[in-house]
């Protein structure tokens, strides 16, 4: 048999899924795991929403739509934008994707070409870096640190870009750091990126679950970094829908135009009955997403209280999202439950051999002097965990 591409060979699993999988079978085999992997809403997608997915059913919307998605969803997701961050944009330059995930694949493969350069600030999500490589384009790594609270200065932008730099990736919040951007950091980027003539992805996926400080948009910051940027969002964080595979891109009128040829030749459409649950979920009451943020806020607060109360570990507060991203690198050198621990993957492997809980390593982020750890589960979970990690990091 003749071999599969090289792009494909060269595409690495995601690690969070994963590490989900892993953390899924052993609790299968009757072993007490608590895992801490997958970024994934523990509260059931509420009761309007779900009951405008079986409205949709019921009523045959069972068949193709238009491949950017319906009208009136797309209409609602404008509308949304406008009312929560200020954002003017109209019904054709929205594209409806099966997932934000997807949304992220399809706006790459829109503007990439092979051998085109991709800025990527680290730590970054595990899905942009191979992304970028699917499109045969070329990941640039900022590396960034927790002294800069994990954040690309516009200095720091400007020094990667070279004559192949075609795209900027921006996540803000940010997964796994929970790390915001602010109004005049954004403002300095934005420059750097008219300047130099760039797109910008900006996943803003997170936005609505922001704690500490002011969540702004970065196309909110005027017409010319607005026709710059490809805004990601989706349902799946804010109403805890991830299942349901429903994300979009708003972009200039010449990408969403690419964007939903592209959708028209792949997917086609996403779920019809999807659509309305989404239309439901974003022209409906918000109260249902205030509620899940404030327990989100409440975990934040408990196990960044536990974790820096603890010896050898160590995690800044983040300002958004649903993670914290633990410092492991003062136990480098040192033995836990009779392994050695010389990087954050030795210790996410043995926190879940020894401790019995599942965190996805830094290494999958770019750094492996940290793990990661999802508060988007239960309260007894995360005591469960927590506790355990106590009992791990006493051992020798």
């Amino acid at each position: 048999m003749k071999s599969i591409s090289r792009i494909a060979s060269a595409i690495q699993p995601s690690a969070t899924l994963a590490i989900s999988s892993l953390s899924q079978e052993m609790k299968a085999s009757g072993i007490d795991v608590v895992g801490f992997g997958a970024g994934e809403p523990d509260f059931p997608t509420p009761e309007h929403i779900k009951q405008a997915g079986i409205d949709a059913i019921t009523q045959n919307k069972s068949h193709y739509t238009a491949s950017s998605g319906i009208l009136p969803l797309r209409e609602a997701i404008c509308g949304y934008l406008d009312s929560a961050f200020g954002l003017s944009y109209a019904p054709k330059q929205i594209c409806v994707s099966s997932g934000a995930k997807h949304a992220i694949y399809i706006a790459l493969q829109t503007i990439l070409d092979p051998g085109d350069e991709v800025i990527l600030p680290a730590p970054y999500w595990v899905t942009y870096a191979e992304a970028i490589r699917m499109c045969g384009a070329v990941p640039v790594i900022v590396e960034t640190t927790e002294e800069q609270r994990f954040k690309m200065s516009a200095q720091m932008l400007s020094a990667a870009i070279t004559e192949k730099t075609k795209c900027v990736i921006l996540n803000n919040p940010s997964n796994p750091t929970g790390m915001l951007y602010d109004e005049a950091e954004l403002r300095a980027l934005a420059d750097v990126i008219i300047k130099n003539d760039l797109y910008v992805m900006d996943d803003e996926i997170y936005a609505t679950l922001v704690y500490d400080g002011s969540f702004v948009s970065l196309a909110a910051l005027g017409d010319e970094i607005r026709e710059h940027t490809i805004l990601i969002n989706g349902v799946s964080k804010t109403y805890a829908m991830t299942g349901w595979r429903i994300g979009f891109a708003a972009a200039n009128e010449k990408v969403a135009k690419a964007m939903s040829t592209y959708l028209s030749h792949s997917t086609g459409n996403p779920s019809n009955a999807a659509q309305y649950a989404a239309l439901a979920a974003y022209s409906g009451d918000q109260s249902c997403a205030e509620t899940m943020k404030a327990e989100f806020d409440r975990r934040r607060k408990y196990f960044v209280s536990r974790v820096n109360a603890m010896e050898g570990v160590s995690c800044l507060m983040p300002d958004g999202a649903f993670y914290i991203f633990m410092n492991v690198k003062a136990l480098f050198g040192k033995t836990l439950c009779g392994e050695r621990i010389d990087s954050g993957s030795d210790f996410a492997r043995a926190l879940l051999k020894h401790g019995l809980v599942a965190t996805v390593p830094g290494i999958a982020f770019g750094d492996d002097g940290y793990v990661r750890w999802s508060y988007a589960t239960s309260m007894e979970n995360i005591e469960k965990g927590l506790d355990r990690l106590e009992r791990f990091l006493k051992s020798e």
